[in-house]
């Protein structure tokens, strides 16, 4: 069972990735969160029984572990303020255009409530309303209704250039 654990965390610790870089700025916390999923996934691992797909159960628990941790850090009192540092994004090439486009975008997200944040990012990735709909834990209407919402909210925020 550890050989198989550590096998899919290995495989798919993309995602993982992806989830600590959403919702934490400073790498000392994307660590702390790297290790608090991980200890999660082990956690639930005995009891997944692969009625879907891995990669869909990892962002399951590795959302639910992220927003949980957020909502507990969002009491607590900011460390330290966001740099352009943060959000560059390495071994990309885009045209200077593409790369301020990018900014815009990933500042957009961040105006985005926890929950809008994981749809929207899932979407990014490709995923099927299904497979979306069975890692939040929503109807498949409901992803699209959603994610229509955030769409408009997300042009609304660039356009306004509230950042």
């Amino acid at each position: 069972m550890e050989k198989d654990f550590v096998e899919m965390i290995n495989v798919n610790r993309g995602i993982i990735y992806k989830v600590c870089n959403l919702y934490c700025h400073d790498e000392e916390d994307k660590k702390d969160l790297f290790q608090e999923i991980v200890l999660q996934l082990w956690k639930a691992f005995p009891s997944f029984k692969n009625e879907s797909l891995n990669t869909s159960w990892m962002y399951r628990v590795a959302l639910n572990t992220a927003i949980s941790n957020f909502r507990k850090e969002s009491k607590k009192p900011e460390k330290k303020s966001i740099s352009d540092a943060d959000f560059q994004i390495p071994d990309i090439n885009f045209s200077a255009d593409e790369n301020e486009k990018l900014y815009l975008l990933k500042q957009a997200i961040e105006k985005l409530s926890e929950i809008e944040k994981a749809i929207i990012m899932l979407y990014l990735e490709d995923k099927s309303y299904d497979e979306i709909a069975e890692i939040i834990g929503i109807s498949n209407s409901n992803v699209g209704v959603r994610l229509n919402r955030i769409k408009i909210k997300l042009e609304k925020i660039i356009k306004s250039n509230e950042l």
